[in-house]
């Protein structure tokens, strides 16, 4: 069968049902006659363009029936027709992906020299040092653990403390009650989101923005609402423009990342804060703000844009608006995708109602990874200087392979964070991933990380590879873009 093995670790993820009729815009402009074969020609169009790459899979035919209003009927016929094409695979219990289109390379082919393929899909470095002392160090608490009867569904107190503590520090006294661990940031958010919005409730996110923000949001049934982070503007908040969508849309919820924003790598200065607060406080509308990458500061950018100079770090987003400010972090970049687990800061009266709708979900967070984080944070310097300088020479590596091998390219060379966000000079994007693959690199076009079309132009290249692969990876972009000119 022409197409990749379900379950596949390979594979690009799923697409919500809501993400693909969006992506499909107005499929059926011709009418209803013959619904089946446009959807599948629509569908195809995706496929060969690269907005679908092959191994994505796809929703159900019940959800994507109900996303684009037409019948479970219409829906088998059309993915009939992309299966005789070649185009779509399925399995009896494992859905149906997005195949490899006819003669072209399957894409978990790997390298010309048998390698695997160069990932630049996830912007998770791997594991940094010092995991493994923390790990012994853990093992050896477990012993005393195991002698509780009971567990903390907040979260164990050692770990809760080390984290106040730490926003105590930056400017924002916290108490470990204000503290839930979770199972990672994205958790938190989830949390959130069934907290406090509903079905058919607005969440104001930012665009470009973090995708699987955008996924909750529509499995909420919730509507997003978009505001423009600008790579390259002398701030790349709108703050104006922020507070008048929350004053027009009354989201009941944001989410933000305004320290080494997901993709742009922008952070938000110390005056922009204390205004968004300020519009959050006036408007009440709480904001979950992710701070995966806080620590992540690596100097060195271009000069200028965000407020506060390289290397220096304005007060977190809950100085500016404590009681609308819901803080969500974890230690997946700093110290390892693999270390599931998280936490909220928020007011105690959140927490507690926070804890309430965790309930329902779950009961809390694995004991053994909160004793390992906690002694991760004991001493947090071993990891997090050389993971700065790791960081530092990989950016450094990757800016210079794209000005060398692609000097059309605009970007902003981040101060922080782990990606480089690149403007292309044409609208190629979902093309140009879709070719690269047949080079051997796994590529995330710009458009995953809007809520509307329109960033085409745009690709998302994390620096979380070493230098080596990271130049070998742009020579081989610039190789696919190369042969896209000559089609």
């Amino acid at each position: 069968m022409n197409g990749l093995p379900p379950l596949s670790s390979r594979t690009m993820g799923r697409i919500s049902a809501a993400r693909l009729a969006s992506t499909l815009g107005q499929w059926h402009v011709g009418g209803p006659r013959g619904g089946g074969h446009a959807l599948a020609d629509a569908l195809a169009g995706r496929i060969r363009d690269g907005r679908l790459p092959p191994g994505t899979r796809l929703p159900s035919e019940r959800e994507l029936a109900a996303a684009l209003g037409v019948s479970r009927t219409m829906i088998g016929a059309a993915l009939g027709r992309l299966r005789d094409a070649g185009l779509v695979a399925s399995r009896q219990g494992s859905g149906s992906w997005t195949a490899v289109p006819p003669g072209g390379r399957p894409p978990d082919a790997g390298l010309p020299d048998g390698g695997e393929p160069i990932n630049l899909t996830r912007a998770s470095p791997g594991a940094a040092d010092g995991l493994l002392p923390a790990f012994e160090a853990a093992r050896r608490a477990l012993r005393e653990a195991l002698r509780d009867e009971t567990y903390d569904d907040l979260g164990i107190a050692p770990l809760r403390e080390r984290i106040a503590a730490r926003y105590t520090v930056r400017g924002v006294p916290t108490a470990p009650s204000q503290i839930m661990i979770t199972n990672g940031a994205h958790h938190g958010f989830a949390l959130a989101l069934r907290l406090l919005a509903g079905p058919g409730d607005r969440v104001l996110v930012e665009e470009p923005g973090y995708p699987h923000a955008f996924d909750a949001v529509t499995a909420a049934r919730g509507h997003l609402v978009p505001v423009p982070v600008d790579p390259f503007a002398a701030s790349g908040w709108d703050i104006d423009g922020i507070a008048a969508t929350l004053r027009q849309t009354s989201p009941r919820l944001a989410y933000l990342m305004v320290d080494f924003h997901n993709p742009t790598g922008r952070r938000m200065g110390a005056g922009d804060r204390e205004r968004l607060g300020a519009v959050l406080a006036a408007t009440r509308t709480h904001a979950v703000v992710d701070e995966s990458a806080v620590d992540l500061s690596l100097g060195g950018g271009d000069p200028g844009g965000d407020g506060d100079g390289p290397g220096s770090a304005p007060p977190p987003l809950a100085a500016f608006a404590p009681r609308w400010t819901i803080t969500v972090g974890s230690p997946a970049k700093t110290h390892w995708g693999g270390l599931r687990i998280g936490w909220v800061r928020a007011s105690e009266e959140l927490i507690g109602r926070l804890g309430e709708i965790r309930a329902s979900l779950d009961l809390g967070s694995p004991l053994f990874e909160q004793l390992w984080l906690s002694g991760l944070l004991g001493d947090p310097g071993p990891a997090l200087e050389p993971r700065r300088r790791e960081l530092r020479a990989r950016r450094d590596a990757l800016v210079a392979a794209v000005r060398a091998e692609c000097p059309d390219w605009s970007f902003r060379t981040p101060d922080g964070g782990v990606n480089l966000w690149c403007r292309l000079p044409e609208p190629i994007g979902p093309r140009l991933a879709a070719a690269a693959r047949q080079y051997g690199v796994l590529l995330t076009p710009g458009d995953r990380f809007g809520v509307r079309d329109g960033l085409e132009r745009w690709l998302r290249l994390p620096f979380t590879q070493p230098p080596d692969r990271l130049r070998e990876a742009v020579r081989r972009i610039a190789a696919a873009r190369a042969g896209l000119a000559t089609r």
